[in-house]
């Protein structure tokens, strides 16, 4: 079998529970829900680190965040690992990456040369921005700033197309197009697509604050605006690759950073470690080699993606990765995996701590959700039982034996990877990271 070529579609905060093969009956992704009949379902993909930056950059090297130094956003990676884009280049890979980038960290709208693209040749991006209708990107080694004609969704996604179509055939190719919606800001998706959505008919989740209600069904109503916009795209890359005869021998990926509580717990955006910030969406299609669509049940964090999709192309993996390579499971193998570690190292942005956010270090397994903090236990789901998480069952003596299974499982996950759960600003300081008043990495 000839080496496959990939296509990498990456979404921003779209929360697995805004998807119709994921049980919403709200929202509109006819072509997502139709690929998840083709694909291979990580039922449980986790954002362990549902935030941007520390996701991407572990997307990106296969690392986790205490190595590439990526704790919080807008600050760089360190150290100097093979990136994704270098891995399939050194296969003979066609690299291409379109749209937002945001692991440079020196600046939101500053030019990336070619030496921090970690082997991407195609570049059409920008660090981060979210003015979806005046947005701004660099075309490859020009430094001269341009816009993408109208929403960015459907110009990044028509260029995607146009790069696909470039392609001869002889050398198979690596795309990553990686779309800015439906993070907020909600309102700003085409007319079109905010009109299929009345905000009184939104259903809230039973763990949204009453108080929050009116708000949140706005928020959701343009949240599922983007969410109806992309799922047109996604049928656009799916159709393309139909027109040219590849879809069979095409690694097809749907997937997101992280979620969004959209008022969940009374809390918005990420960095949380609730249901609605860490379970996102993976779909995997790959006709030629695996076929019939099913689920599967390996713990997919950020740091694994890198080497399970080297893997399921049959390309080494290189030494600087730390993630699981868990492409034996997707041919029926039986992989141990226990659980998906649950980290955030530095509260910051929304979740800073004048907002009542703290560190954290946790573990979501298939049927319990535990985390501790600085001072010690902090959270306990069942999530089988508890599916919206309205019951803290920390340090309840008829949950002390499960606590404490759970207590070792996630502590043997931290010694794996020799995190020694610090307070934040040991790691701000280790990297020199500077902060500003309000105790968050400034956004330049």
């Amino acid at each position: 079998m000839s080496k496959p070529n990939v296509v990498f579609l990456l979404t921003d905060q779209w929360r697995l529970q805004a998807l119709g093969y994921a049980g919403n009956t709200q929202v509109r992704t006819p072509n997502i829900d139709r690929l998840a009949g083709e694909s291979i379902n990580f039922k449980h993909a986790i954002s362990g680190y549902s935030v941007c930056c520390p996701w991407r950059a572990s997307f990106l090297t296969g690392q986790y965040p205490l190595t590439h130094g990526v704790i919080v956003n807008d600050v760089p990676i360190n150290g100097d690992p093979v990136g994704l884009g270098d891995a399939f280049k050194s296969a003979s890979y066609n690299t291409a990456y379109i749209g937002k980038w945001h692991v440079d960290g020196r600046g939101r709208k500053v030019y990336i040369p070619r030496e921090r693209r970690l082997g991407f040749g195609a570049f059409k991006a920008l660090e981060c921005a979210h003015d979806y209708n005046q947005s701004a990107y660099y075309d490859n080694d020009d430094p001269t700033m341009r816009f993408w004609n109208g929403y960015d969704v459907f110009a990044q996604t028509a260029d995607a197309q146009q790069f696909i179509n470039s392609q001869s055939g002889e050398q198979p190719f690596m795309l990553v197009l990686s779309w800015g919606p439906p993070h907020n800001p909600y309102e700003t998706a085409p007319p079109e697509y905010r009109e299929m959505y009345d905000p009184r008919d939104i259903e809230l989740r039973p763990n949204v604050p009453s108080e929050m209600a009116d708000e949140a069904r706005e928020w959701l109503a343009g949240y599922y605006a983007h969410c109806s916009a992309i799922d047109k795209s996604v049928g656009d890359i799916m159709e393309t690759l139909d027109e040219r005869g590849i879809s069979d021998n095409t690694v097809l990926i749907f997937a997101s950073d992280h979620g969004d509580m959209l008022g969940s717990q009374g809390w918005t955006r990420k960095q949380k470690p609730w249901e609605e910030s860490i379970r996102v969406p993976f779909l995997l299609r790959y006709p030629a080699k695996y076929g019939m669509a099913r689920e599967v049940d390996p713990f997919l964090n950020a740091h694994d993606i890198m080497p399970t999709l080297l893997g399921v192309c049959g390309l080494p993996i290189p030494d600087s990765v730390e993630g699981r390579d868990f492409s034996p499971a997707l041919t029926g193998d039986n992989v141990e995996s226990q659980g998906a570690l649950l980290a955030c190292f530095h509260p910051f942005g929304e979740y800073s701590r004048p907002a009542g956010g703290q560190e954290y270090r946790g573990i979501r397994t298939s049927r319990y959700t535990y985390c501790r903090n600085l001072k010690g236990p902090w959270l306990l789901y069942d999530n089988e039982a508890d599916p919206f998480q309205l019951a803290n069952l920390v340090d309840r003596a008829d949950y002390a034996e499960i606590q404490a299974e759970l207590e070792a499982l996630l502590q043997r996950e931290l010694d794996a990877i020799g995190d020694d759960f610090r307070e934040g600003m040991a790691y701000i300081n280790k990297w020199g990271y500077p902060l500003d008043d309000t105790g968050t990495v400034p956004i330049r």
